[in-house]
């Protein structure tokens, strides 16, 4: 069994630190070997790719854009009316993830209207999300990258996400059949959802391509006190052969390093050394 792998997400992280670049630098010098960015596009490309290189980092997955923040956009992939700019916000994402070395892009489904019920308009929704799927699946697999689509709680972190759980994801998935789209795994909203985590950790890891963690309920580090118990988590992913990256992307309860102890534990009991610790 292989050891994880885990890439810092540095618009999490290193909060304390105002720019991405910093965030990067910082990720390295705490031993971390890849990173995530959910929205780079307030940076050229070329100057985040140029230090991750100097960091020794490998960046491993961004977002599509989210959309018209201030209208209350989230992504805007199942959005109905918004076809046109999911694709022009998938082109911008090629364009970062391929000068960024970045193999993976997070296809944001985006919120139910403001106003609408959510039953009444899902087949629309869902119908427009297969659209936008299928026509990412072809633009991404002329650039050898893949698509991830991730489940969002809509119990605590966006009531109105309109994909909310890995069997919606799963489902939709399977309609769309284009091997380079996977599944997003987001311990922290599978649990608050569905629960029942060794079950769809076991069920739905063959169509994962990334994991991410954070500790439920209150999103702060592995390490924190919460519902989740991580060695064994981490345990079930080693177990059952997961051999992608896991993503840290939570809320550091204090200074960023010094939370991190829960992975220098971790990186302890494989033997690995601490060089940048």
């Amino acid at each position: 069994m292989a050891p994880l792998r885990f890439s810092a997400n540095v618009s999490w992280l290193f909060p304390e630190l105002p720019s991405l670049p910093a965030r990067l630098r910082a990720a390295g010098s705490s031993g971390f070997e890849a990173a995530e960015v959910g929205w780079p596009y307030g940076e050229p490309p070329e100057a985040l790719a140029r230090t991750a290189q100097e960091v020794g980092l490998q960046l491993v997955l961004i977002n599509t854009p989210p959309g018209d923040r201030e209208k209350g956009e989230m992504g805007l992939g199942a959005v109905p009316g918004r076809q046109a700019a999911f694709r022009d916000g998938l082109e911008q994402a090629v364009v970062y993830a391929k000068a960024l070395g970045c193999p993976r892009i997070h296809l944001m489904a985006g919120r139910v209207p403001q106003g609408a019920d959510r039953a009444a308009v899902r087949d629309e929704m869902e119908t427009v999300f297969l659209e936008n799927l299928r026509h990412a699946a072809g633009v991404l697999a002329q650039e050898n990258l893949v698509g991830l689509l991730e489940p969002i709680n809509t119990r605590i972190t966006d009531p109105r996400y309109f994909l909310d759980t890995p069997q919606q994801a799963a489902a939709i998935l399977e309609k769309v059949g284009r091997p380079n789209l996977q599944l997003q795994m987001d311990i922290f909203h599978w649990q608050i959802m569905d629960g029942n985590l060794t079950g769809n950790i076991r069920e739905f890891l063959p169509l994962v391509g990334h994991v991410q963690v954070a500790q439920v309920p209150g999103r702060g580090e592995p390490g924190s006190p919460g519902e989740l118990n991580f060695p064994y988590l981490f345990q079930l992913l080693e177990d059952e052969g997961y051999k992608g990256f896991v993503g840290c992307e939570y809320q550091p309860r204090g200074d960023t390093v010094e939370g991190l102890s829960w992975l220098r534990s971790y990186w302890d009991k494989q033997g690995r050394p601490q060089s940048g610790q």
